[in-house]
């Protein structure tokens, strides 16, 4: 039987990958580090996993390629898939060497790096915001005053994810704060992974801001529907939910898909899946605000399979294993995923005034007594819990999904 290699099975995402290989009658290795696994991964994905797991150290990540490779070579492995953002780079080179499909290893690191993705932006003329790049913050300073760089600005860590680190800054005098916040993550967690702590500075692109996800096989980008992004409005800008699809217009769609294409052919996606994130501005436009080969997290894949019968996972086996991917939608619903979220850091003691509805097909929280951050610093460490909905349309689930939320409080002490 075919193998592939799960590069992390850890985080949400895991478990559909693992299903989708499953019905697919692949075997999957998982690799991963000893330590996560024993102290990070549930039981309930330890038991999905079974015992095809393979330890390696990814903070070297010259030697887990050379070993990861030779296990390849061993055991008939025909495809190599991501499950954790931090790794695509690695995933795209392993692939490479094997000769399988997969991604431009050349260029596979403006996937995770955010400072190597706005050159590469810039070389292939997507439409991005303006970037100032800075290590300290006198350059910081310098950088803003000689691009004409107006406030509000946006500032972020050059390798990090899921909103950690990231501010919206509106005067001067917030810019120390969050440009010290932004280099709080040299190594990544859990696999002590080293981080390039350079600061990015960047205009903050008027608009509406969406989630887009792509399935790529042989460089053709198949752009599924979008996904409708909801955040928190102050400085700290934290994903609340998203609803598949977005209730767009075809010129928007249009739009967006020929923005996408050209992001992930300047990025060198070739074969996999990426998540976009892409802000449509006032004057009709669209510009990319940053790019991940790898799935959605937050359970967009479940969206996607709920609204439209699409399975995004499965596609992304499919795309790497040289099988032309299934995406073409089977019906036509809409489902949305609000999260539980807690402004200020602590202890999760409960979480009152849920409402209910018909639509509700699950609802997750975390156990009392789990410690939460707050948004500030923490990025989607303050979620204590979701709620999925599904109905007709993208009014009927945004609308459930309003009353249903009205008045939660999530209770930290």
């Amino acid at each position: 039987m075919s193998r592939l290699l799960l590069l992390e099975a850890m985080g949400n995402t895991g478990p559909y990958l693992l299903r989708a290989a499953e019905e697919l009658g692949l075997r999957v290795t998982v690799v991963t580090h000893e330590d996560v696994y024993e102290k990070s991964y549930p039981p309930a994905l330890k038991e999905l996993i079974g015992e095809d797991v393979l330890f390696t150290d990814f903070a070297d990540p010259e030697a887990a390629r050379r070993q990861l490779a030779a296990h390849a070579r061993a055991h008939d492995v025909t495809g190599v898939l991501c499950g954790w953002e931090f790794l695509s780079p690695l995933v795209a080179e392993l692939a490479a060497e094997l000769g399988l499909p997969g991604n431009d290893p050349e260029r596979a690191t403006g996937c995770r790096n955010k400072r190597v993705m706005a050159g590469l932006f810039a070389e292939h003329g997507v439409p991005s915001p303006r970037t100032v790049l800075a290590t300290t913050y006198e350059s910081a300073l310098t950088g803003i005053a000689g691009s004409g760089l107006a406030y509000p600005v946006v500032v972020k860590p050059a390798e990090q994810s899921a909103s950690w680190g990231v501010s919206v800054v509106r005067a001067p005098g917030e810019l120390a704060a969050a440009f010290t916040l932004a280099r709080s993550w040299p190594v990544e967690t859990p696999h002590l992974i080293p981080l390039d702590t350079t600061v990015l500075i960047q205009e903050y692109v008027d608009g509406v801001e969406f989630g887009v996800e792509a399935v790529v096989s042989g460089g053709r980008v198949a752009v599924l529907p979008v996904t409708e992004k909801f955040t928190t409005r102050d400085a700290y800008r934290v994903e609340t939910g998203h609803t598949v699809p977005a209730d767009l217009p075809r010129e928007s769609l249009d739009l967006i898909r020929r923005t996408v294409e050209q992001a992930l052919h300047a990025l060198g996606v070739r074969n996999g899946v990426a998540h976009v994130e892409l802000k449509l501005t006032p004057g009709g436009g669209a510009k990319v605000i940053e790019v991940g080969a790898r799935l959605p997290g937050d359970h967009v894949v479940r969206l996607m399979r709920m609204a439209h019968g699409i399975d995004e996972a499965r596609a992304y086996v499919e795309a790497v294993t040289g099988t032309p991917p299934r995406t073409a939608p089977a019906h036509d619903r809409a489902a949305a995923i609000r999260f539980f979220t807690s402004y200020e850091p602590g202890t999760f003691r409960g979480l009152t005034g849920l409402g209910s509805s018909p639509h509700v097909m699950a609802v997750d929280t975390d156990a009392p007594g789990t410690r939460v951050g707050g948004v500030r610093d923490k990025g989607n460490d303050a979620r204590v819990g979701h709620v999925i909905l599904c109905a007709a349309d993208n009014t009927e689930v945004n609308a459930a999904a309003d009353a249903v939320m009205a008045h939660v409080r999530v209770e930290v002490g």
